[in-house]
C-alpha cells in the first residue's frame, strides 16, 4: 500500500481464526530447521520482540504479504526478474515454504500491475487491485516529479476477487478513476479501500460483495493503506494533509498527474464508518503500513522519523492514544509491511536486512513475544 520510500521504493506497491498448536509447531519448527544457523544474523541484538526470525524471498521487491484468516497461507506481491515479473504479480505461498530455490505460484493474471491481495474469510479467494483492464502491459512507474519522490496512482487500478488459481470471479469496482488497497476486516464481513471518486485520495467501505459502499474520510489528502482493528470496530491508516496553500496547490496538481508525494504522512485512527477520526502521530517524516497489535490497543508502523537522510525505516510501536512510543526494529535500512497473524503469534514484514548490501526487499517471518 505503499512504497519503499528512499531506499528501495523502485517497488512502487502503492501501499488484513485462531490457528492449532500443531501449526504453531509446525512453523517454529521450519523456523528452526530451516533458518537456525542465520538466526543471530537475522535479528538484531535490540529486536527484544522478535523470538526467533526466518528468511523467506531471497531476491527481488516482495512486500505486502498477508495471512488467510487460519493462518495456514499467506498472499503476497513480487517483481523478481528471476521469476519472469516486469511488474508486481500476485504469489502464493504456504505459511512455511521458503523461496530460496523456487518460485512460488502465481495467483494473478500476470497483466497489468497489481497491488494490494487479501485473503477473504473462506481462505479460497482473495481481492486485490490490477490494471490489466487497461492494459496487459505494465505501466510507467515515475519515481520522481519535480526533483520529489512520487507515487503513482494509476486510474486504472480497479479491485477483483479471484481464486488461488488465478481465476478472477469478480470485480467489485468499475467507478472512473483509481480503486486500491483494498484490505477485509478480520469480522469478515467489511472491506476498507482508497479511492479517488471524490476527485480526492479518500477511504471507502464496501461489503464483501462490493455492496453498500460507504465513503470514510472527507479531508483533502491522501488516505490510504487502511486496516480494521481486530475486532472490525475501528480503522488505522495514513495521511498526507497539505495545509499551506503551496501544499495544497502542489497536492492537487499532482493528483491530476496521478501523483501523490509520500514523504510527509502521519497515522490517523477512526471508527469504522469513520466517527471519532483523530490523528495518532505527529513525528514528521513518513510514517506509514501500520497495522493493529493482536491487543487491538497498540499500532505496529513504519517510519523514519528519526533518520536525518530519509532512512532507515524501522518498525515502531505506539498506545492507540499516542503514547508510550517503542522502536522495534533496529536496522539501517527497511522495515515495513508489519502484519500479525491472526493467532498473534507471528509477525510478517519486509526488510532490506541480510541482502548483501543491495536492494532487495525481502519477506521475513518472525515469531513474537511481548
Amino acid at each position: 500500500m505503499k512504497n519503499i520510500l528512499f531506499v528501495t521504493f523502485v517497488m512502487v506497491l502503492i501501499s488484513c481464526k485462531n490457528n492449532s498448536e500443531d501449526k504453531s509447531n509446525t512453523i517454529n519448527n521450519e523456523s528452526t530447521t530451516v533458518q537456525e544457523s542465520k538466526t543471530v544474523s537475522l535479528i538484531y541484538p535490540e529486536e527484544k520482540h522478535f523470538k526467533s526470525m526466518r528468511q523467506v524471498t531471497f531476491g527481488g521487491d516482495n512486500a505486502e504479504a498477508y495471512w488467510s484468516f487460519d493462518d495456514k497461507q499467506l498472499v503476497f506481491q513480487s517483481n523478481f526478474k528471476d521469476w519472469g515479473m516486469e511488474c508486481d504479480q500476485m504469489f502464493l505461498m504456504h505459511a512455511t515454504d521458503t523461496f530460496q530455490d523456487k518460485k512460488p505460484p502465481m495467483i494473478s493474471t500476470g497483466k497489468g500491475r497489481t497491488t494490494c491481495a487479501y485473503f477473504l474469510p473462506d481462505n479460497k479467494h482473495f481481492v486485490y487491485a490490477s490494471t490489466h483492464l487497461a492494459d496487459e502491459a505494465c505501466p510507467e512507474v515515475p519515481l520522481r516529479k519535480n526533483g520529489k519522490y512520487v507515487w503513482p496512482v494509476y486510474p486504472s487500478f480497479d479491485i477483483f476477487v479471484a481464486d488461488l488459481e488465478g481465476n478472477i470471479t469478480a470485480q467489485l469496482t468499475n467507478e472512473p478513476g483509481y480503486d486500491a488497497e483494498a484490505t477485509v476486516s478480520p469480522k469478515g464481513d467489511k472491506i476498507v479501500f482508497t479511492s479517488t471518486r471524490s476527485g480526492d485520495l479518500e477511504l471507502y467501505t464496501m461489503n464483501i460483495d462490493g455492496s453498500d459502499v460507504k465513503q470514510i474520510t472527507d479531508q483533502l489528502g491522501y488516505d490510504g493503506g487502511a486496516f480494521f482493528s481486530p475486532d472490525g470496530t475501528k480503522l488505522i491508516f495514513r495521511s498526507s494533509r497539505p495545509k499551506t496553500e503551496d501544499e495544497i496547490r502542489d497536492y492537487k496538481e499532482m493528483l491530476a498527474q496521478g501523483l501523490v508525494q509520500p514523504t510527509e504522512m502521519e497515522l490517523y485512527i477512526c471508527n469504522a464508518d469513520g466517527s471519532d477520526l483523530r490523528q495518532l502521530t505527529n513525528l514528521g517524516n513518513a510514517n506509514w503500513s501500520p497495522f493493529f497489535h493482536p491487543s487491538g490497543e497498540k499500532i505496529l508502523f513504519s517510519s523514519n522519523f528519526e533518520a536525518e537522510r530519509g532512512f532507515p525505516f524501522n518498525l515502531y510501536m505506539i498506545d492507540l492514544d499516542g503514547k508510550n512510543l517503542e522502536r522495534i526494529t533496529h536496522g539501517e535500512t527497511f522495515d515495513a509491511f508489519p502484519v500479525f497473524s491472526n493467532d498473534g503469534k507471528y509477525l510478517v514484514f519486509s526488510s532490506n536486512r541480510h541482502n548483501g548490501g543491495g536492494r532487495d526487499t525481502n519477506l521475513f517471518i518472525a515469531e513474537w513475544q511481548d
